[in-house]
Formats: C-alpha cells, sequence, structure tokens
C-alpha cells in the first residue's frame, strides 16, 4: 500500500484520543505541540494526563467511548489496549470521514504517524507505511546525523526574508541561485556558530549587493584515533558537504567512507622521513581551495588542536581572509587509554595528565624531564615509537623508577589493537621485541598496569616478557565480543 505524505495543519483544531495510558500520552504530547486542541477519552488518565488537565491542555471525556465524542474531531488516534474498542472507533471514524490512527493496527488505519525528525520549522517525516515502526525509527536516527541543528533557524530566517528575497529576485532562475548560495555561504555558516543577528545582517547585505565570487570556507575537523564511531555527529555533517577533504595519513579509511562520496581527496599526510606535503603545501592547497569558493575540510587524526598544527593552520587562514571553524575530535590519548582500559586519572595513582609529543630528539630536549618524571601522574607521549631508547634514559635520569608500569597501545581504537605492557626499564626493548610500529601511543604511570586486568577491546594484553610469534605479529586482531 502505498501513502500519500502531507502535513497537517491542526491549529486550534480538535484532535481526539482515544485511551488514558502511556501510548495515548506520548501521542498526546506530540500533537499539543502542533497547538491543536487535544480531547482525550478515558474512564481514567495516567499522571502524566491528568497533570496536563489539571493544567488546561487538554480535555477529559470521562466514561466508556461513545461515538458522539468524534462529532467535532479533525482526526482521531485510538490508543487503548481493548482491540474491540479500537475497532469500533475506527468504523465510526470512517462512517463520518474523519482520520483514523490505531496504534499497532495499520489495516484499521486511516492515517500513520510518521517517525519525525524535528528541526523546527523544518520537519522530516519517515513512514514505512505502518507496517515497520521500527524500521522507520531506525531510518530516522541515521538520517538525524546528517540534519544540522542550525536548519530550524536557516528556514526561519529565510520565511523572514522571503518577501524581501522575492522583490530583489522576481526572476526564478535568479533566485534559485540565490538560495543555493545562502545554503553553502556565509550566513549558514554564522547560523552553524549561533550568530543569528550577523546571519540575518549578512543575509540582507546579500540582498542589496550583486552577486560575487564568495570565498570557500574551511573546516578543521578531529577524525578520532580510526574507530569511526567516535566521529562527532557534526564531522559527519562537515564531512558530507565538503567539495574537497585533505587527510593526513592517519586517518583512517573507515572514517573516509563516511565522506562524500563525489568529494575530492588529498591525502597531505606526513611522518617521519616520509613527507607527503609540507605544511607550506598544506596551506598553499587549503587557500588554493578556499579562494576557488569551495567548501574544504582538513580532516586530522585525532584532534587538530592536540599536537595537530591546527593553530598554524588557523593563523594562516585568518591572516588571507579565510573564514574557518573547528570541530574537535576524540584525541588518541583519550580514546587509546580508555580502549585498552587505562584510566588516565586514578585517586589512587594520578592525579594528573601530561600530554607530550616525542616525535624528534629536539622535542624530547625540549621538555621539562623533572616534571615529567613526577610521581603520581599519568605521561601520554604521541610519536615516540621510534625513540623509546631516549625517553627510558631521560625518565629515569629525572628520577622515574624503573619499575613504573607503562602501556604502550598500536593502532588504538581500530580492529588491529595491539597494547603491551611493560614497564620503563623495559621501554628500550619493546620495538625491538615486539615489533612495535606507527601510530602508537605511549602511557606512562601506574594506570597503566590497569590494562592487564581492565582490557574489553580486542585480544588480550601483551606482556613485555613475551614476545609475539610471527603468526601473531602477521594477524589481525579480532575484536573481543563482550556478554
Amino acid at each position: 500500500m502505498k501513502l500519500y505524505p502531507l502535513f497537517a495543519n491542526l491549529t486550534d483544531r480538535s484532535v481526539l484520543i482515544i485511551g488514558g495510558g502511556e501510548v495515548a500520552a506520548r501521542k498526546c504530547e506530540a500533537l499539543l505541540g502542533s497547538g491543536a486542541r487535544v480531547r482525550v477519552g478515558a474512564p481514567a488518565l495516567n499522571q502524566q494526563l491528568s497533570e496536563w488537565r489539571r493544567l488546561g491542555r487538554i480535555t477529559h471525556l470521562p466514561g466508556s467511548y461513545q461515538p458522539s465524542w468524534l462529532d467535532e474531531a479533525w482526526l482521531v488516534i485510538a490508543a487503548t489496549n481493548d482491540v474491540d474498542i479500537n475497532r469500533r472507533v475506527a468504523v465510526d471514524a470512517a462512517a463520518r470521514h474523519v482520520l483514523i490512527n490505531v496504534v499497532d493496527n495499520a489495516d484499521l488505519s486511516s492515517f500513520h504517524v510518521p517517525a519525525v525528525i524535528d528541526r523546527a520549522p523544518v520537519q522530516v517525516a519517515i513512514s514505512s507505511g505502518g507496517n515497520a515502526p521500527m524500521l522507520a525509527r531506525w531510518i530516522r536516527e541515521r538520517v538525524e546525523l546528517v540534519l544540522d541543528h542550525a536548519l530550524g533557524p536557516l528556514a526561519t530566517l529565510l520565511e523572514k526574508s522571503r518577501r524581501a528575497i522575492r522583490f530583489r529576485h522576481p526572476d526564478l532562475n535568479a533566485r534559485r541561485r540565490f538560495y543555493d548560495r545562502v545554503l553553502v555561504g556565509p550566513v549558514w555558516q554564522l547560523l552553524r556558530a549561533g550568530k543569528s543577528a550577523a546571519a540575518e545582517i549578512e543575509l540582507r547585505c546579500s540582498l542589496r549587493q550583486p552577486h560575487q565570487p564568495q570565498n570557500g570556507h574551511v573546516a578543521l575537523v578531529g577524525a578520532g584515533p580510526g574507530d569511526p564511531g567516535l566521529l562527532t555527529l557534526r564531522a559527519l555533517r562537515v564531512l558530507n558537504e565538503a567539495d574537497v577533504i585533505l587527510h593526513d595519513r592517519l586517518v583512517s579509511t573507515e572514517v573516509l567512507d563516511l565522506a562524500r562520496r563525489d568529494a575530492q581527496r588529498i591525502e597531505v599526510g606526513k611522518e617521519a622521513g616520509n613527507h607527503h606535503a609540507t605544511q607550506e603545501e598544506i596551506h598553499a592547497l587549503l587557500l588554493q581551495h578556499a579562494r576557488a569558493g569551495r567548501r574544504v575540510v582538513r580532516l586530522k587524526g585525532g584532534d587538530p588542536f592536540v599536537f595537530g598544527r591546527g593553530g598554524e593552520e588557523l593563523e594562516f587562514l585568518r591572516g588571507h581572509d579565510i573564514a574557518y571553524e573547528v570541530v574537535p575530535g576524540v584525541t588518541a590519548a583519550l580514546a587509546c587509554a580508555a580502549y585498552s582500559g587505562v584510566p588516565l586519572t586514578h585517586r589512587d595513582h594520578a592525579h594528573s595528565v601530561q600530554l607530550v609529543t616525542a616525535h624528534c630528539r629536539e622535542s624530547l630536549d625540549a621538555l621539562d624531564w623533572k616534571a615529567l618524571a613526577a610521581p603520581r601522574q599519568t605521561l601520554a607521549v604521541y610519536m615516540g615509537v621510534a625513540h623509546l631508547g631516549a625517553l627510558r634514559e631521560r625518565l629515569l635520569a629525572a628520577g622515574r623508577a624503573a619499575g613504573t608500569p607503562v602501556a604502550a597501545v598500536e593502532n588504538g581504537t581500530r580492529r588491529d589493537q595491539r597494547v603491551i605492557v611493560s614497564t620503563i626499564d623495559e621501554l628500550a626493548d619493546l620495538a625491538q621485541v615486539h615489533a612495535l610500529r606507527s601510530p602508537s601511543l605511549l602511557i606512562v604511570g601506574e594506570v597503566a598496569a590497569f590494562a592487564e586486568t581492565l582490557a574489553w577491546f580486542g585480544d588480550a594484553p601483551l606482556s613485555a616478557q613475551h614476545a609475539p610469534t610471527p603468526m601473531q605479529q602477521s594477524t589481525p586482531v579480532r575484536q573481543r565480543r563482550i556478554a
């Protein structure tokens, strides 16, 4: 059965609900939000419906169902647990040509209540024809991810400006081009940033001026450490609007697969001894595509402001008058610790956390090792695989105990994650014995020992004393099922 979709204006119109329980209350709440005059017919009302009656928001028709209740109704919802009553209501409503919905009974219904995504005044309704409501809800949950909450304010602003837009652009094609510019331009970006007044001013200015090519926009987006489930909703939306994506080497394929299919993708990854693009070349690419009017996503592993050079790129964009925004990501220290069962802080063992990078010897020399070696704190070391021996020497020289636990997390949050539990004294042997590879995060401190008891993702942690066999090194790690 194919249904005809419509949106009904029920403001100050009578709607009848038969039933006084929880299901009736859920239906009533949505109808009250639409401005309908709701009457509820039932022998008794549950607590929520009783409260709405006390406040004067609904009218109660006490007692058993009477056909005369239908006389004023524009539409009816039967939400009782009595099949015979629901059928009588459906028959009586059909005789009066009143639209009827019988909850969980598609055959008796002349209309169905869809799963709704609310970005008022914008609404998206999803229906399975009443035959599979759980499927409709499942679809709604996924569509919800890509619809920005700024859609509501945008629709309100466009409604407010509709007459001025039609006057300025009487030609339909010109008007369509104007709307296209609004939907990808600075008005939309300002609303996303919560700047409604500035967005309205920008819209008015764009109406007064002839169209000129606009600069594009750059979003610095944190992709997280690899698991696509850790991507934020905002990041997902931006990825689905991108014209160009400049991504690092550490951004996982699974995350890139969530991006807009026809977006141009440019890898600009950098690793020790193998720079696909220098920072200056990345700046040039950002400028080139933004000035061409494109929506650019600079996609970085982890978080753009934690060892991601996000600040440098924002300074460059600001210096060239390019609009930008920042979408934070889950940084590796948080994600790798969580996926290996290591609490970064613990009231018995660690009262603070320090994040450091060790991608080169110069960065190691610049660190305050006395402060980093202090007890009762956690040290999270990024990009330190190539310098494990130097890390060991500096921590021991600064006074950290040789037996302090260490957890090395390789490919954290991904299906091939490995966790190796060791001590500072054995750091220098980690890379050789276990063939530790980048990307890996090093967690130093008493809390690292929790990886042996609290691990929940992937295979059990390896110890420093037990080297993996060649087969273990080459076989992908499978995610452990949790009961």
